[in-house]
């Protein structure tokens, strides 16, 4: 059997750690959204139903896993998954599929937080604000996590804030991850 593929936790975060604002962003970044789409290309995405409907359709070039309670959900192109094992396992096999190592989580905060223990990588983008939101980001530990890299800050043009990507390595190994490299 194959080694069980990473968890990237891939997030936008302001100064003070709000990443969403009723169902939706708290910025316009369009520079970081193209960094996004770079990060997440080729590999399958993890994210909980309302990450899903405020992106609003299954995005190209990748594969969105979706995790609900909700037993009617279905969207064409979508793969849903009714808790977090399946979840886990589904995006498993989808990383194997495309030839990957590492699953993107992209949201929302509670999926966030049920993962941080068992990530192997952080790419934050670190927005240069601070902003009143409902969603927050798990705080980062520095006991586990280095830090890799920083960006200088950017800003391209429309967006409301200026911002940077930092990229963390687990210090220590991860919790062990509970699920199946195959359905």
């Amino acid at each position: 059997m194959s080694a069980s593929p990473g968890l990237t936790l891939v997030a936008a975060v302001a100064r003070n750690g709000v990443m969403g604002r009723d169902g939706t962003l708290p910025w316009h970044l369009p520079g970081d959204l193209r960094h996004f789409r770079q990060t997440t290309w080729g590999h399958p995405m993890l994210m909980g139903r309302r990450t899903f409907q405020s992106i609003g359709r299954a995005l190209p070039g990748r594969e969105s896993v979706v995790l609900t309670h909700e037993k009617d959900f279905a969207v064409e192109g979508v793969h849903v998954a009714h808790d977090l094992d399946e979840g886990l396992a589904r995006a498993a096999t989808l990383a194997a599929a495309m030839g990957v190592s590492e699953i993107m989580v992209v949201g929302g905060g509670v999926l966030y937080g049920a993962l941080i223990d068992r990530a192997t990588r952080l790419i934050i983008t670190e927005v240069d604000a601070d902003v009143s939101g409902d969603v927050m980001f798990p705080p980062i530990i520095a006991a586990q996590w280095h830090l890799l890299e920083r960006s200088e800050m950017t800003r391209a043009k429309g967006d409301d804030f200026g911002w940077r990507h930092a990229s963390y390595a687990r210090i220590a190994a991860p919790a062990t991850l509970a699920y199946k490299a195959s359905l």
